[in-house]
């Protein structure tokens, strides 16, 4: 796909999508909205990525929605007066999915889905959505000059980009509260104290920490990664531990027919495992959580 606000980049197994508007600092465009949802769709399915670097062009990540626009600012229908039923039974109706779903949502449940690890290097600002989008991926690194804010309160809306089920999650539910409450534009020393991202780098040294991380992680098998990442994500939200038995169990029996026989093979063997299966080629149980 020919992307107009983003640049997908593949390169030894890991593809760096940007966000690439840095005259407007990367702000937020109904159009960059379905080219992410579009970028990290083929992601998922392309062979050739093991990884994904997200990162912003210019001296921003992502300065929020791009509030300039006529009309609604975030694509709304004002016409509708839609309920929470909508929404949950009529979601994909072409009138419900792009004139009342949020569409930070979209980007963020694809990423959910997405079957590679997703790492954020975060390079300058980073508000409103700019900040939300990044909960949702796995790894979060910073520049020194990151500033992130959750600033929805402060101009009387609520969060958005699914960040009231991925915030909390993060950094725990009193400094989720206290972010969105007050507003704050964070700097990179309190997202790394609280957990938000991993470490902080200087400017020139962000982007080869990011990509040192998901060399580590393209070595492995698609496919146990895969599993790895929606076991991690899907389970811990389940009531009961005996719901990730059931779902372990399954991931342990198939892989120990594929990619397993490789990994203890290479094992006793001393030397690199070689994987050579597709993340497109999952087991029959997959995606267990639609049965």
């Amino acid at each position: 796909m020919d992307y107009k606000t983003l640049s997908y980049a593949v390169e030894e197994g890991i593809l760096t999508l940007t966000l690439n508007l840095p005259e407007k600092l990367n702000a937020f465009t109904l159009e960059m909205a379905r080219e992410l949802v579009e970028a990290f769709n083929q992601a998922s399915e392309d062979d050739e990525v093991g990884a994904i670097v997200v990162t912003g062009a210019g001296r921003a990540f992502c300065a929020g929605m791009d509030l300039s626009i006529e009309g609604n600012v975030f694509g709304l229908d004002e016409s509708q007066r839609p309920t929470l039923e909508d929404v949950a039974e009529r979601g994909e109706e072409a009138h419900i999915l792009h004139g009342v779903r949020d569409e930070g949502g979209l980007v963020t449940l694809a990423i959910y889905d997405c079957k590679k690890p997703v790492i954020a290097a975060i390079n300058g600002a980073a508000v409103g959505i700019g900040a939300t989008m990044t909960c949702a991926m796995d790894i979060r690194l910073v520049s020194t000059k990151a500033k992130v804010g959750f600033v929805f309160n402060k101009i009387g809306i609520t969060p958005e980009a699914c960040s009231s089920w991925f915030l909390p999650r993060v950094v725990g539910l009193p400094t989720a509260l206290e972010w969105c409450y007050t507003a704050e534009i964070l700097e990179s020393d309190t997202l790394v104290q609280a957990g938000f991202a991993k470490s902080a780098y200087e400017p020139d040294e962000l982007l080869p920490a990011a990509y040192e991380i998901a060399k580590k992680i393209v070595k492995h098998s698609p496919v146990a990664i895969a599993l790895t990442r929606q076991m991690m994500y899907r389970n811990s939200a389940q009531d009961h531990p005996r719901d990730a038995h059931n779902v372990d169990s399954l991931s342990i029996f198939y892989s120990s027919l594929g990619s397993g026989k490789e990994g203890v093979a290479s094992f006793l063997e001393k030397r690199e495992a070689v994987f050579n299966e597709s993340a497109r080629e999952m087991p029959p149980f997959y995606p267990w959580w639609e049965s």
